[in-house]
């Protein structure tokens, strides 16, 4: 796993606040160690997260969530099998979250941190304010979509779906742009609900987004801005 990655913290945080064993292998991917043919022995995919569970190696943080949920038996509320309506509401967010929340938080860190540092070149300001409005239509969307009127996306109890777009939404946090989640009452209260229910486990997730961000708004952004 590498913490700067959204999938990487859900998973790590999941093991963590159910109190499951496991070794913790630490991949740099930036710096390539993700690349290396040790790594790419274990995935051909050459992503993070993956886990090893004797012998049996699953990649994709959907995946592992949910085989954690079941080889654990793990309370229903993580991962509903029980009624329909409830696992399918899970589900319909697990497939929604690729091409919303994590495309458009994943490109707004790219155009405000990533590129910059890359190609040694000015923010594209029209590209960033673009992004901020998908990423503000994907915080409307959790608000009126899926939240409603209940405490979590899925309906009363936590599930991974919350844990998963917690993550995502806090790579917004690294480039200083995390009031787009705290524009929105019902959203932000939405996600300090989900962090208590995480305990410590979220905040030793995020211990790197936290440094990173300092880093951000104490040096980098103003180096950034002056390219």
């Amino acid at each position: 796993y590498d913490l700067m990655s959204q999938p990487s913290r859900a998973v790590y945080i999941f093991l963590k606040v159910n109190n499951i064993p496991f070794e913790a292998i630490q991949i740099a991917i930036r710096n390539g160690e993700h690349r290396k043919p040790t790594y790419t022995k274990i995935t051909l995919f050459q992503q993070v997260p993956v886990i090893d569970d004797d012998g049996f190696i699953l990649t994709e943080s959907v995946a592992i969530l949910q085989y954690i949920c079941m080889k654990y038996k793990l309370a229903e509320h993580w991962y509903p099998l029980a009624t329909p309506e409830t696992h399918a509401r899970v589900q319909e967010y697990l497939n929604w979250q690729h091409a919303n929340i994590r495309f458009h938080g994943t490109m707004l860190f790219r155009i405000l941190f990533r590129l910059p540092q890359e190609t040694k070149q000015p923010v594209n300001k029209a590209e960033a304010e673009d992004c901020r409005e998908r990423n503000k239509a994907v915080v409307r969307h959790l608000d009126q979509y899926f939240l409603k009127d209940k405490n979590f996306l899925c309906g009363r109890e936590i599930s991974i779906a919350d844990l998963l777009a917690v993550c995502e939404l806090m790579q917004l946090h690294v480039v200083d742009e995390v009031n787009i989640v705290h524009q929105n009452d019902r959203v932000r209260e939405w996600f300090s609900r989900v962090k208590d229910r995480l305990g410590s486990a979220f905040d030793a997730g995020h211990k790197i987004v936290y440094k990173v961000h300092d880093l951000y708004k104490s040096t980098l952004k103003s180096e950034i801005a002056r390219l």
